[in-house]
């Protein structure tokens, strides 16, 4: 289970490990560009919509996954492209508790720079973490957010195999959130 170990992962191009500290810098570029903002998933996430635009913010957010990550409520692990030594996002496992359709399924969320957001990009990195899952969380199905603007990573997510979903998820204030895409 993640929560046990959290197992580094690495292809060719890039490695996925647990956030650090030290990713802060790198992270802040993500996480202050404003082209990239569209594309990050924070349904049901109280309100955060995951722009920090200081230092001082991101570090703070480092602190809040990290202490998640130690309470077993989700893993953010940074993504570096190994050919510029550099983080260029991360990637969020949790699994869904609750009494929609989507239970017990794990949630996959890719935060990339808006320059790291092209199919290719996105299917490798998709594909690296996407055969660990179901081992890392204890889950049979995984869900992914992918607004319907999104082309890019509708691309990719189409080729990795998963499928639009009919379903609705239901976020814990009972609204209801779009645009999942589910693989079994």
């Amino acid at each position: 289970m993640i929560y046990e170990k959290c197992q580094v992962l690495e292809s060719r191009r890039f490695l996925l490990r647990l956030v650090e500290d030290q990713d802060c810098d790198d992270l802040l570029k993500v996480y202050s560009d404003k082209n990239a903002l569209p594309f990050f998933n924070s349904d049901n996430c109280d309100g955060d919509n995951f722009y920090y635009p200081t230092k001082e913010r991101m570090a703070q957010a480092l602190g809040f996954w990290k202490m998640s990550y130690e309470n077993g409520w989700f893993a953010r692990l940074s993504i570096v492209d190994r050919t510029i030594k550099c983080v260029i996002g991360t990637v969020e496992l949790c699994l869904r508790a609750s009494s929609d359709e989507f239970n017990n399924m794990g949630i996959l969320r890719a935060d990339v720079r808006s320059d790291y957001e092209k199919e290719d990009i996105l299917y490798d990195i998709i594909m690296l973490v996407l055969p660990h899952i179901p081992e890392m969380l204890g889950c049979e199905g995984i869900l992914t957010k992918v607004p319907i603007y999104a082309v890019e990573r509708m691309k990719a997510a189409q080729k990795a195999g998963f499928t639009k979903s009919e379903h609705f998820l239901e976020g814990k204030t009972g609204y209801a959130y779009d645009g999942y895409w589910t693989i079994k």
